[in-house]
């Protein structure tokens, strides 16, 4: 049996010792403790594991929608009571609800279509027609028509939908009211062949085809009075329009200021109608080489859709150059085109989504923003379309053939301004002179064109993580060797600690210290802030020098590692020189003002809240880890390593930087990974401390947006199941990816660090 003998601190024996007995199950349950805790460890990172993957399907969840494919089902065909032709323009329409259609019919009548199959509606002749008939309808808001007749008059149409609800179910009813019948044309009484009409601040205004070049120029301006009531002045103005060819198409904006002519040479004039009574022509673009056969605005009325004779589908915009200059009509976007002549062409009425036909029956449907065409339908053989007209809310599209046969499709195409190029690639919205990035989500009208691209974020995020980085990693890794290598162990037990209490401090504290103290403060030291660096070394250097010359006696009095009492307030009067001589750089050298020489010599603008506020604040958020990490890496290295070369020779700084700093290379990459990691995903700071712009600029001058604070500023506000919603999630996936990359390529690293050294 196995004894142990005590000894005593002579030495000497005191006989043998009681035999240590440990019980069977004593053990059997330390072993059994051991086996359930290891377990639970096993089973606490399966949990963690489990809940990041459930995490990634949640965020993969809701993104997934913004890329489905759009699909368009047939919901019917429907037959009117009497066959009839609608009229040409935008003589087709539909209640939000998509219960009732109409269609506006050459022979004078509003045929009524009840697209629920529950009942016959019937047609609503157009008064006081005296025999003519309806050759053109033009839309002049919503609800408002104009229609066109074939002896020049023009009958004006309120067309509203009466919804009413009765023993749980909906009932829609079309109430069409008439208004005054104008005589255009009252002499000649000229057949309308092309109107188009639209309704601005001070009236309505209409332009009418009476001839092959012929126009009829027709304005309401109602004017208020300072006393008494408002009068109306109306003016017909002909004109007639000089081109090579006859007029094949035209559109009015919005705003009333620019009339658009398609010609049946492929050309589309513009003229400036801002003073009806006397329009003026501006220029005259070739858009092709067949007739242009059909014109529209997208919403907002700022983007035109051109339609040619051999099927060509074009968006264009009045724009400047990029180089400046005169705005003119510029090509924006090409689209899949069609087999023949594009017959009709109608928008959106809440995004800037568009359909086109042809006479064969072809219809497509585009978005204007992104330049892609999402989806084709194709209407059985017949007569021909005629017309087409989107649904109110985007979710259907009804089509007209000549013999008024109406074709139903139901839409579903939730978010049709998201594509990976929206997303990520440059893109021309409407205003701009060319392709760019920008996230603009929300606008103050509701033509407005959301913006999407999440490059800018990127390029934020980018951004602040590197200039938080510039101002962490050389302070933390420096202090990490110094603290490490030569500082005495007395000053190390309080300075570490110190540093590592900073990493509790709320990001949401220094993010407001920042945007409120730091950021002013900056502002008024800024040339300062910059000699900084050069004067506080050279006042180290000085004092390294004067220390040299210090008599070995009184030098020998300071501890080794104590050194930094005496730095202190050589760094202390390094920082008050450099603001000193920053005053007088900006008075002499800057003109007296750093801000204007910044914007007059380097053409830079300076933010108050900007990157080098970010970049000083996060840094005080990342130095603690990465100082941390790489302390304890420094200090884990065995101490044979530096003893063996302080025995060969080295000093303790080559010791420091030949032998230490390669073996716990790993750890340091770690660490600096691991910050990189923490200021990638800072929110708040980035938050409070800049001023939140998504601009695409390197200047240390400027703010930007990160992908973390833009999803704290606009998620709160995104209606669920949104696009704005769902790319926010898509902004997070990135984030995700983006950490998940980073955080593999470090380990790699580090592990091929490891197998080099072999000693961590």
């Amino acid at each position: 049996m196995a004894t142990t003998v005590e000894t005593l601190r002579t030495g000497e024996p005191t006989g043998p010792a009681r035999p240590l007995v440990v019980s069977r199950a004593r053990t059997s349950r330390r072993l059994l403790i051991d086996r359930l805790a290891a377990r639970v460890v096993v089973l606490g990172g399966l949990i963690i594991i489990a809940s990041i993957l459930a995490i990634l399907l949640v965020i993969v969840g809701e993104v997934y929608p913004l890329f489905k494919n759009p699909t368009a089902d047939l919901a019917g065909r429907y037959q009117p009571s009497v066959a009839t032709t609608p009229a040409a323009g935008d003589s087709l329409g539909i209640d939000e609800y998509q219960e009732v259609a109409y269609a506006v019919t050459r022979n004078g009548t509003l045929a009524l279509y009840a697209l629920d199959g529950k009942r016959s509606l019937a047609a609503i002749p157009v008064p006081v027609l005296s025999g003519a008939e309806i050759t053109a309808v033009a839309a002049l808001g919503k609800d408002l028509l104009a229609l066109g007749t074939s002896d020049g008059r023009v009958i004006p149409l309120d067309l509203k939908f009466e919804v009413t609800f009765r023993e749980g179910g909906r009932s829609v009813a079309a109430k069409p009211e008439f208004g005054e019948i104008l005589g255009l044309d009252p002499d000649k009484k000229r057949p309308i062949l092309r109107l188009t009409s639209i309704t601005t601040s001070t009236g309505p205004v209409s332009v009418a085809q009476v001839g092959p070049t012929e126009l009829l120029v027709h304005a309401v301006v109602e004017k208020k009075a300072l006393i008494g009531g408002s009068r109306k002045e109306e003016s017909i103005t002909p004109a007639t329009v000089q081109l090579d060819g006859e007029i094949t198409a035209l559109r009015l904006d919005g705003r009333g200021e620019d009339l658009f002519i398609g010609t049946s040479r492929g050309q589309v004039i513009r003229y400036d109608v801002r003073e009806p009574q006397s329009p003026q022509r501006v220029a005259a673009v070739d858009i092709a080489t067949a007739p242009v056969t059909a014109l529209g605005f997208l919403i907002g009325d700022r983007t035109l859709v051109v339609g040619d004779g051999r099927g060509g589908v074009s968006t264009w915009q009045v724009v400047p150059p990029p180089s400046g200059g005169e705005r003119r009509l510029t090509r924006v976007h090409t689209f899949q085109g069609h087999g023949g002549p594009v017959v009709a062409v109608n928008s959106s009425k809440r995004d800037k989504g568009f359909a086109t036909a042809d006479a064969s029956g072809q219809i497509h449907v585009h978005y204007g923003t992104s330049g892609q065409t999402l989806l084709s339908m194709k209407v059985a053989d017949g007569p021909g379309l005629q017309a087409l007209v989107v649904a109110p809310k985007g979710d259907g599209i009804i089509a007209a053939d000549r013999a008024g046969l109406l074709t139903q499709w139901r839409v579903d195409n939730p978010h049709p301004e998201v594509t990976l190029k929206t997303v990520f690639g440059q893109v021309w919205y409407e205003g701009y002179s060319e392709p760019a990035w920008v996230w603009q989500s929300t606008g103050g009208t509701d033509d407005f064109e959301a913006k999407l691209s999440l490059t800018p974020l990127i390029y934020g995020t980018l951004k602040g993580t590197f200039y938080a980085l510039m101002f962490a990693v050389p302070l933390a890794l420096l202090a990490a060797v110094y603290v490490s290598e030569f500082m005495h162990p007395n000053v190390k037990a309080y300075v570490k600690p110190v540093v590592e209490i900073m990493a509790a401090l709320p990001s949401v504290v220094l993010g407001f210290l920042a945007g409120l103290w730091l950021a002013p403060t900056i502002e008024q030291i800024v040339p300062g802030l910059f000699l900084m660096p050069l004067v506080v070394a050279v006042c180290i250097l000085a004092v390294f020098g004067l220390w040299l010359i210090v008599p070995r006696a009184i030098r020998g009095r300071v501890r080794p590692g104590m050194e930094l009492a005496l730095l202190v307030p050589v760094v202390a009067a390094g920082v008050w020189l450099a603001m000193a001589l920053g005053g007088v750089v900006e008075r002499v050298l800057l003109g007296g003002s750093y801000r204007g020489w910044l914007l007059s010599a380097l053409g830079l603008t300076y933010d108050q809240r900007n990157s080098l506020v970010v970049g000083i604040a996060m840094g005080f958020a990342v130095i603690p880890i990465i100082f941390t990490i790489a302390e304890d890496s420094l200090a884990n290295v065995p101490q044979h390593l530096r003893a063996g070369s302080l025995a060969l020779g080295a000093t303790r700084w080559q010791t420091a930087i030949r032998i230490v700093l390669p073996t716990a290379s790993p750890g340091i990459f770690s660490a600096m990974m691991i910050g990189f990691g923490r200021a990638v995903g800072e929110t708040m700071i980035v938050l409070m401390a800049t001023g939140n712009t998504p601009v695409m600029d390197w200047s240390i001058f400027n703010g930007f947006r990160a992908l973390s604070a833009n999803i704290a500023v606009e998620l709160p506000e995104a209606p669920e199941g949104g696009t704005l919603f769902r790319v926010l999630f898509l902004a997070a996936f990135l984030l995700f990816c983006l950490t998940f990359a980073v955080n593999t390529v470090a380990e790699v690293v580090r592990l091929k660090l490891r197998r080099k050294f072999r000693y961590l």
